[in-house]
Order: structure tokens, then C-alpha cells, then sequence
């Protein structure tokens, strides 16, 4: 391959169209940018007209107005999460230095957001998978604590009831549906970050079982949910102790479920 040959702009909508990306001309701009010779346009062009997803040809997503690093097999941050990121930050700029905890946080997209949001935040991230975790260190800043295990188990103890906004992504994709997801999802990011159990909220109920010990007086946690999933969510963070209410965006098209602590 000719790595002096010209980018070829209207080459590579018509190999992406031929792959079945809806928006080639969008996408074409974004693998021309990110390629510094007709060498490297050729392998990026490879790889995403194999399915893989552009985010992940690209080393990078755009969520919440900030470019979010995303490796591969890292679990792709989605527009819909910034409803409950745009929530977050309100709830966070009650507090001079808010204590922020992001469990489930994948590529940390979700603390990054609300901590470039909200300065003097004090970051907390954690995540089951260690491809997730060493991204989410890229992303964050240094100060920010970014730990490997199973939701609050890793974290260290004196983050106790000191927890002001709580935010979890949790998978909540029922089993049964992993199958209907597009290839982009389940085939090229891990299992782990989709797949809820039986009715996609099992990792919801650990999360509420638990929430409470964790969270400052009047604390609030905030997960996202299909529209039907949403209230039965609610109820398990109210059988945990906490006052929870479902909202709505017909903005993103989708719920989360807000609970407050006690205090």
C-alpha cells in the first residue's frame, strides 16, 4: 500500500455504505482526521467495515461534550447516559466538594463528565473488568481513586456513609435479549458491561442492597433503566430504605431511577 497516495473521501463513504453504516459521510470525516497517511486510512477503513464499533477504530467516543478514550472491548459510553449525567451534576453542585462514587464505570465517561462539570469534585470509580478499569485511569485525573472489583467491594472502607451522588450504569440488558443487540454491542464489548440476569436488573439489586451504607446523609443514587424495567427498580431502592422516583426524557428517550438516603 501506498502510504503517499491522497485520502480518498468518497472512496470511503462508499466502502462504509457498502458496510451498512448509516451515517458513511460522518464517519468518513472522523477515520480521514484520525488517519495520517492512505496506510493507516486503509486499516482503520478495514476495521470498521468489519463491524467493529467506530468508537473503538477511533480509540475514542464524544459523550457529554468531552471526548471520552475508549479501548477495545471497553464498553461504549451512550448519548441516552447523559440524561443521567445532566442529573448527577445537579445533584453534585449542592456540594462544595462532593464526594462522587461512578460503580459500573467502564471508560469512566460518566465521573469524567461530572467532575469536569463540577470542579473540586472528589472522583471514586470502580468496575468488575480490568480492561474498563485501565481505561477509565487514562481518563480521569490522577487524583481520582479507580479500583478493580465487584461494585463496593474494592472500595476502601472509610468511603462509608461519605458518598454524596452515587451513579451506576449497571448492565440491565435481560439475558434472553443480548441475542437482538446489534453485532456493534455484543460482539465487541464485553458481556459483562450488558448482560443484567433474567429481567436486567440483578446487578441493581446488589447495587440497592448495599447503596445505603455507603451514602452521606441525604446521598443520592442514580441508575438507568428501560421504561418498563423502571419502576420495579424503584421499588428495590425503596425496600432498601431509600425515597426513589422515576424520571423521564423524552430529550434522550429514556428513564433512570433517582433515590435519596435517609438524613
Amino acid at each position: 500500500m501506498d502510504s503517499d497516495r491522497p485520502l480518498d473521501f468518497d472512496g470511503t463513504v462508499l466502502a462504509l455504505r457498502a458496510a451498512g453504516c448509516v451515517f458513511a459521510e460522518d464517519e468518513a470525516r472522523l477515520l480521514l482526521d484520525a488517519a495520517p497517511d492512505a496506510t493507516a486510512l486503509d486499516a482503520l477503513l478495514a476495521r470498521r467495515v468489519s463491524g467493529v464499533p467506530l468508537e473503538h477504530v477511533l480509540g475514542w467516543a464524544e459523550f457529554a461534550g468531552i471526548r471520552v478514550l475508549v479501548d477495545d472491548g471497553v464498553f461504549v459510553p451512550r448519548r441516552r447516559t447523559e440524561f443521567l449525567v445532566s442529573r448527577a451534576i445537579d445533584l453534585a453542585r449542592e456540594h462544595e466538594h462532593p464526594v462522587i462514587l461512578d460503580l459500573c464505570c467502564g471508560s469512566g465517561a460518566l465521573a469524567l463528565a461530572i467532575g469536569s462539570a463540577v470542579p473540586g469534585s472528589q472522583l471514586y470509580a470502580a468496575d468488575i473488568d480490568s480492561a474498563a478499569v485501565a481505561t477509565a485511569r487514562r481518563n480521569l485525573p490522577s487524583a481520582a481513586l479507580v479500583v478493580c472489583g465487584d461494585l463496593f467491594e474494592p472500595l476502601p472502607d472509610d468511603l462509608r456513609s461519605r458518598v454524596d451522588v452515587l451513579v451506576c450504569n449497571t448492565p440491565y440488558v435481560p439475558t434472553h435479549a443480548i441475542g437482538s443487540m446489534p453485532p456493534e454491542a455484543r460482539l465487541f464489548e464485553a458481556r459483562l458491561a450488558l448482560d443484567g440476569g433474567g429481567d436486567g436488573l440483578d446487578v441493581q439489586r446488589l447495587v440497592a442492597a448495599q447503596a445505603r451504607e455507603w451514602l452521606a446523609p441525604g446521598g443520592r443514587v442514580l441508575v438507568e433503566a428501560s421504561e418498563d424495567q423502571a419502576p420495579e427498580s424503584a421499588l428495590l431502592f425503596e425496600s432498601a430504605g431509600l425515597v426513589s422516583r422515576v424520571e423521564y426524557s423524552e430529550e434522550y428517550d429514556t428513564s433512570i431511577v433517582l433515590s435519596t438516603g435517609p438524613g
